[in-house]
């Protein structure tokens, strides 16, 4: 374990913002963790995969990679197992795993970018299914009094991308494992649109987990930008929730406008589409812009400015207030 001085990150956040920190540190475990914060006086910032993150500027503190791995069964029982999995595990790899042991429950959310420990934080969710309805608890360790504690599903809060980790608890905790409720009878979930036309492209009558995830991949890389290749973090605005009235109003209009409904009677409507509709889709300036194939995904050519893409955010978010009277929120954290 070394704290390294003035290091670019660049490497550590997928839109490839070329930022540096005052301080860098890597940490394989919770002692590791303890002795960096001991001796540090300096601002904090945790690092998972650095795919929820946009830098506008340079950060005056230090940056702490969470790299604490290891899968491990916790109990099982005949139909169900349930796994604690390290915070710095990769989401993928992680699903890949549970995929060749036959586990189920998160097949619908392959290849989503990032590190375990940001799955409850960010309730990541796609294709019909939440990280939240998998989660029994989550294990943290308090940044202040360096205690460890236990979150369960309900303590977590869990909201659309959202838990207490981004509100309440924002910035107090060191996410160290989760672990999941995951099921050896496989339940699948092809309601969302686009997987079922996947599968019948595929020609998969009866599909298994593997053929699921296989169909989100082969959907998410048709239209998403791999990160390795141009700077993003998926999508970079949640869909809003907007009443029926509200909806409605849009669909006197545009007839073919997505809407889903919710529990409580309200609709998500698709952040992309309203972006499309603005004009946005495919437009680029200069070193960034918006995603050929996806009005969601902002886009770092390369050698673009942070506080560039967070501008282009913002026009958009003001076009798409214009146009349909509704503010899209940032599922992006910025910084």
């Amino acid at each position: 374990m070394e704290i390294k001085k003035n290091i670019s990150l660049k490497p550590y956040n997928t839109f490839g913002i070329d930022v540096a920190a005052t301080s860098f540190t890597e940490v394989d475990n919770i002692g590791e963790l303890k002795t960096v914060l001991s001796k540090n006086k300096q601002t904090l910032l945790i690092l998972g995969g650095g795919s929820n993150l946009l830098f506008t500027k340079d950060f005056d503190g230090l940056a702490i990679k969470n790299n604490l791995k290891g899968i491990s069964v916790v109990k099982e029982n005949g139909t169900e197992v349930y796994l604690k999995v390290g915070a710095g595990e990769v989401w993928h790899e992680f699903v890949l795993f549970c995929i060749e042991n036959n586990y189920a429950g998160i097949e619908n959310l392959s290849l989503i970018p990032g590190n375990i420990g940001a799955s409850p934080m960010q309730n990541i969710g796609a294709y019909g299914t939440e990280v939240k309805d998998v989660i029994v608890e989550v294990e943290a360790f308090n940044l202040k009094d360096y205690s460890i504690k236990t979150f369960t599903n309900l303590d977590c809060k869990f909201g659309y991308r959202s838990s207490i980790f981004k509100t309440n608890e924002k910035g107090n905790y060191f996410i160290t494992a989760v672990t999941f409720k995951l099921n050896k009878e496989a339940k699948i979930n092809t309601s969302y649109g686009a997987i079922e036309n996947e599968l019948k492209r595929m020609e998969v009558p009866s599909p298994t987990i593997r053929d699921v995830s296989n169909a989100v991949i082969n959907i998410r890389t048709s239209k998403l930008p791999d990160p390795k290749k141009i700077g993003n973090s998926g999508s970079f605005f949640k869909n809003p929730i907007v009443p029926e009235e509200q909806k409605n109003k849009i669909l006197e209009k545009y007839t073919d406008a997505p809407n889903y409904i919710q529990p409580d009677g309200t609709f998500k409507m698709a952040a992309g589409w309203l972006i499309e509709k603005c004009g946005w889709k495919g437009k680029r300036i200069g070193e960034y812009g918006v995603h050929e194939l996806q009005a969601l995904v902002l886009v770092n050519y390369g050698g673009a400015k942070g506080r560039d893409i967070f501008e282009l955010s913002e026009q958009i978010i003001e076009s798409v207030k214009s146009k349909f009277g509704i503010e899209l929120e940032r599922e992006v954290n910025i910084l």
